[in-house]
This record gives structure tokens, sequence and C-alpha cells, in this order.
């Protein structure tokens, strides 16, 4: 009974940690002002569109997407003479590197194939090769990265370009949702909607951590960084070997040097579309790709939150284990359930609508008990286990 009683109370315990944890991620994504400019609205204004940007996509058979995202990228607001791009072809098959050719005689835009290029390639960080390449081609003074299946506002450069100045940032952590550009989630599956909510969430915890400087968090499909401030830290050195981390791990290491130029751009006109995957497979692949770097941070905030969050899913695993021989945890263990609902439905939502996709907030509750169960396995798998990304084994 004793034991019942404080397994109850440490249980009751960590949800409290956990819930104010969850609300203070809340307050401060609320807190992240819009950023105001008349660039960033749409206006071209002479003397605010100059500093030169170098606009990195790699890409790995992406025959189906790459001729979206540039065609994205011809219809930017930016002047075209302020920004060239370059696509890093990384040993596709297919006709990626054509179809890049085809839009040269209308955009500003190149590709380089790494199977030309000369060197040892790094067999464990293909991205992040790719990257180091692309740098050290470009002309700009401000790097832009994004993925060849996204999609951009016409307005994305000259917000980022805008916000940039204003600022004096390094560093740039930029929005990205999950759907087309007006928002949603893809055909409205059930793994669409899934990864759509998932993905909500942790923009949402994005934009409050780097805004509140509280840990270092991004996503490689829409980051800004001075061409400068990624050589003075020495690019990818150190963290070269990590097949995963080529934007987290870079945000940590210009933090370091410039803990005051680092920061979270909330505008719309910034955001940049991704689409969902469409299998299982693929879902959990890049989500146990993502979860693979999390021992590798320096930066040791992120890694006590990421396991307040494991710990607290696992709880509901060890609860049903438990309920196999006294009803009393299942109770325990519904009520932990609809407390966990409750603490983050307010925080989801908030976020949701700067996406524009409250519509999918009815799914949340629903989809509880699969995501602690995707949180558990992805968690572990991310730890001990494998997985393939664009067609390539990738171990721990």
């Amino acid at each position: 009974m004793t034991s019942l009683y404080l397994f109850t109370c440490l249980s009751c315990l960590l949800f409290i940690v956990y819930g104010g944890l969850i609300a203070w991620y809340w307050r401060a994504w609320k807190g992240i002002p819009f950023f105001e400019s008349p660039a960033a609205a749409g206006a071209r204004i002479s003397g605010l569109e100059t500093a030169r940007i170098t606009v990195l996509i790699p890409a790995r058979n992406e025959e189906l997407n790459i001729g979206r995202c540039l065609q994205s990228l011809l219809q930017q607001s930016y002047a075209k003479e302020l920004f060239e791009v370059i696509v890093i072809d990384d040993h596709s098959t297919d006709r990626t590197a054509a179809i890049v050719e085809e839009f040269a005689a209308k955009l500003s835009v190149r590709c380089i194939r790494l199977a030309d290029q000369a060197g040892q390639e790094n067999r464990t960080a293909h991205k992040k090769w790719a990257i180091e390449t692309g740098i050290a081609a470009a002309s700009g003074e401000l790097i832009v990265a994004t993925d060849a299946d996204c999609v951009v506002h016409t307005g994305w450069l000259a917000t980022i370009a805008s916000f940039h100045r204003d600022k004096g940032a390094k560093f740039i952590a930029a929005p990205v949702r999950i759907g087309g550009a007006q928002g949603g989630g893809g055909r409205g599956t059930f793994l669409s909607i899934f990864q759509t909510l998932d993905f909500i969430t942790l923009q949402g915890i994005t934009g409050a951590a780097v805004y509140k400087k509280f840990h270092s968090m991004c996503n490689g499909a829409n980051l800004a960084y001075e061409k400068k401030a990624f050589e003075e830290v020495g690019g990818f050195l150190g963290i070269d070997a990590i097949p995963s981390g080529d934007d987290m791990l870079l945000m940590h290491k210009i933090y370091l040097k410039y803990p005051d130029r680092v920061f979270f751009l909330k505008h719309r006109h910034a955001i940049v579309s991704t689409q969902p995957e469409t299998r299982w497979r693929g879902f959990f692949n890049q989500r146990i790709r993502w979860a693979s770097k999390a021992d590798s941070y320096d930066d040791k905030r992120i890694f006590w939150v990421l396991l307040l969050v494991y710990i607290i899913n696992f709880l509901f695993l060890a609860l049903l284990v438990a309920a196999c021989w006294n009803l009393w945890w299942l109770w325990v263990l519904l009520l932990l359930l609809v407390v966990k609902t409750a603490i983050e439905y307010p925080f989801v939502r908030s976020v949701a609508g700067f996406f524009e996709q409250q519509r999918l907030m009815v799914y949340f509750a629903p989809l509880q008990p699969f995501h602690i169960l995707y949180t558990i396995v992805v968690g572990w798998l991310g730890k001990f286990g494998s997985y393939r990304w664009k067609d390539r084994k990738i171990s721990k």
C-alpha cells in the first residue's frame, strides 16, 4: 500500500513539473512579437533590399518536388539580382539535376553534383557535406537553407532579409508547417493529421525556446545564418561525424559565440511549407533520424527537456502494465491522460492558429494514446536503432 501511494505521488509530481514546462512554453510562444517591417509586408522599398542571399537546397532524388520548390523561388518579391540558388545534388539517380538546369534561364540557379566534387565524402553525414559544398560556392553574405520538397511564400526572402537587417541576426530559425501554402495537413489521412499535429507542437516549442533562449532548437527546412558566422565557428567541424544535426547542432555552435544574435522569426510570410510523409515507414525513419542526435547535444538543457518528456510518456506504458495486476493503476492512467491532454491542448491550439491549422485540433485528444506510443518507440530507436534515409541505411 505504501509503494502504491508513493508511486502515485511521484507520478503526480512529474506531471506538475511537466505541466509547468508546457505552460511556460505556451506563455513564451504567445510572447513572441510578430515581426513588422515594410519589406516583410511585401513592399518594395528602395534601400531596404541590400543583403546578397544564397539559397541552399540539398537534394537527392527529388524530381517530383524540386520543380515546385524552384517555381516558388522564381516568384519571390526580393530583387532577383540579390539572390542566387544553389542546388546540391547528392548522387541522385533521377532527373533532379536536369530539372534544375531547366530553370537556369529564368532564375539564378545552378546545380552542384557531389559526385563530381573532389575530396573525401563524409559517408555518415551526407547532408552536412552537401551544405558545406554549397557554402563554399556561395557568393551571398546570408545563407538561407531549405529542402527540395518545400515551397515558400513570395515574401519569404524579403522577410528574412528584413529581419536579418533589423535585428543584426547571426542565425535565424524560421517556421515550417506540414501542408500546403494555405495550411492543412496533406490529404487528410490519419498519418498526415498525426504528423501535422506532432509537428505543430515541435514548432511551438522551437519558437518559445529560441525566443526565451531556453535551449537551441530549429528545423533545417527553414534556416538563415551569416556565411561569416558559419566560418567563424568552424562550420560543422566537431559535429561532422553525426549523421543528423545540420540544423540544431550548428545553431548551438553559433549561439555559443553570439548568444544575443540568435532569433526565431515569427511571421506568416516566413513560413516554409512541406508535404507530409505518405508512408509510416518514411515517417518513422524521419523521426528516428531527428531523435538520433539527442545524445549529441552540447546544449544539455534540451537533453533534460527530452528526458522529462520521454519519462512522462513511458509512465503511461508502466501504468498500463501495472493495471494488469491492480485496476487502481488503470484509473490513475486515465486520469493522467486527461490531465496531459488538458495541459497540452491550449498550447498546441495557439501554435496551430499561427499556422492556420486550428481545424486539426478536433483530432488532438483522440490521437493522444497513439502519440504516447510513438514517442516511446521513436525515442528508443533513436538511441539504439538504425534508420533509412534517402535510400541509405544509417546506424548508430
